[in-house]
């Protein structure tokens, strides 16, 4: 008898297994049929980024975008809205322009942007020569007289062998968030950087730069795009050539301003699964890709729960953070107040690589968890998505990992994001109603699965 059992014991946990992976496939294409024909993400999208547009915050569009966030969550069936209050940083860009001169002694202007958080020159125009320098270790190399009072170049390019576009970014950002910093302290007058950037167009890409502490004289930090940093290279390579910055940007404190959160109450218990964007933009663009699409998504996974009548175990949050852009004030406020208030946070997902083709999951939690959501694989793949082995997740929800909550990322297909990303090509048009669609898909699917099971 024992050796029957024990014959039939395998034949038994695998018709509960087949019998599980069978209901929650039946739920996979509920979730995916809802979204494909009745969502109103990509309707959502359209109106945030052509009737609000670009929404730094500070700014009095970020505002409006404040109470359209508060009207999509009633609208898609939120249990509970509310807005929670964090103090952001206002930067100015103001008007901005460079012009270089070469030997023929005429001046050209090359399209910029400022980078974001920088200081500008007070209006005033500050002219020097040129020096350029391919990496960090190059312009360590030079001596000081070939720095101070002298417009310091960084044309450091995008990795363009990287599969992955994300790593090339990575691999390239030092160059925007620290040159100033590396500049300024040896008495150079501005920096120029090459666009973080994947494209060879003109288009200039900004982002957020830092000073250090000791940063003794803040010097305005400027971007242009890979076409006019090739041109600029190539005419320094045979004669002195000068730029002339002359920009308004600068820091005007802060100011109080709101994260918006909505909800739908958990059936069985007060534990909270988060999913989330951000909801501020650069100043340039629309900011459809980075980050209105993460925004959207989140909501309509909320949306698609309430039509379904999914009845969730856990309460699940969309957060639409402030602040990701130029401070991270919304995902430390966020993750400090959960904190405050004792708040157990299971999970949180966060789409911020634009509306593209969903491709997989970072995942950024203990090895169990991980080999778990790994062991769902077979159910996501129908749907097209296949990666589980990245580890990393969305800057907002970073600063939740010391609370030992368990992080992931929606990985989009990345390949086109860095031409866009944070630049005047950031806009409504370049997103795809079924591929921003299929992000939502992806992240509504995970979210039963980690509802169900955790």
């Amino acid at each position: 008898m024992k050796n029957s059992i024990l014959k039939i014991l395998p034949l038994f946990l695998g018709g509960i297994l087949f019998s599980q992976n069978f209901q929650d496939s039946i739920q996979f294409k509920k979730i995916s049929d809802e979204m494909l024909v009745n969502s109103t993400a990509y309707e959502n999208l359209r109106d945030l980024s052509l009737n609000i547009g670009n929404r730094l915050s500070g700014s009095k569009a970020y505002e409006k975008s404040v109470d359209w966030a508060v009207y999509k969550l009633k609208e898609a069936g939120a249990d509970k809205v509310w807005k929670e209050e964090v103090m952001v940083p206002v930067w100015e860009r103001g008007k901005e322009s460079l012009q270089i001169k070469d030997k023929s002694g005429q001046w050209k202007s090359l399209k910029m942007l400022s980078l974001g958080n920088s200081e500008g020159t007070k209006g005033k125009d500050i002219e020097a020569q040129i020096v350029i320098v391919k990496t960090k270790e190059e312009f360590d190399q030079l001596p000081d007289a070939s720095v101070n009072g002298k417009i310091i170049f960084f044309n450091y390019a995008f990795n363009q062998k990287f599969i992955n576009t994300g790593q090339a970014y990575g691999d390239a950002s030092k160059y925007r968030r620290s040159s100033a910093s590396w500049a300024g302290k040896r008495g150079a007058k501005a920096v120029i950087i090459r666009s973080l950037s994947s494209s060879f167009d003109d288009v200039p890409h900004t982002g957020m730069m830092k000073y250090d502490e000791d940063d003794t004289f803040k010097i305005a930090a400027v971007a242009i795009g890979p076409k006019s940093a090739d041109e600029l290279e190539a005419m320094l390579k045979t004669q002195k050539v000068f730029a002339k910055i002359n920009s308004n940007c600068t820091m005007k404190g802060e100011i109080l301003s709101h994260t918006v959160i909505g909800e739908i109450t958990g059936n069985k218990d007060k534990n909270v699964i988060v999913v989330g964007g951000h909801l501020d933009t650069w100043d340039v663009g629309d900011g459809s890709s980075d980050d209105g699409a993460g925004i959207v998504q989140s909501i309509e996974v909320l949306r698609a729960f309430k039509k379904l009548g999914l009845k969730n175990n856990h309460t699940i949050r969309v957060v639409c953070f402030a602040n990701e852009e130029n401070g991270v004030k919304g995902g430390n406020k966020y993750a400090e107040n959960i904190r405050k208030n004792k708040e157990n946070h299971l999970f949180a997902i966060e789409s911020d690589g634009g509306g593209f083709t969903p491709r997989g999951f970072g995942l950024v939690m203990n090895s169990d968890k991980r080999k778990q959501i790994q062991s769902w694989k077979n159910l996501f793949e129908p749907y097209g998505i296949h990666n589980f082995d990245s580890q990393h997740a969305g800057t907002d929800i970073e600063p939740m990992q010391p609370l030992e909550v368990p992080l992931a990322a929606l990985i989009p297909d990345s390949q086109r994001y860095f031409d866009i990303h944070h630049s005047e090509e950031d806009t409504f048009d370049k997103v795809n109603r079924r591929e921003l669609i299929l992000g939502a898909v992806a992240m509504g699917q995970l979210i039963y699965m980690i509802d169900k099971n955790w």
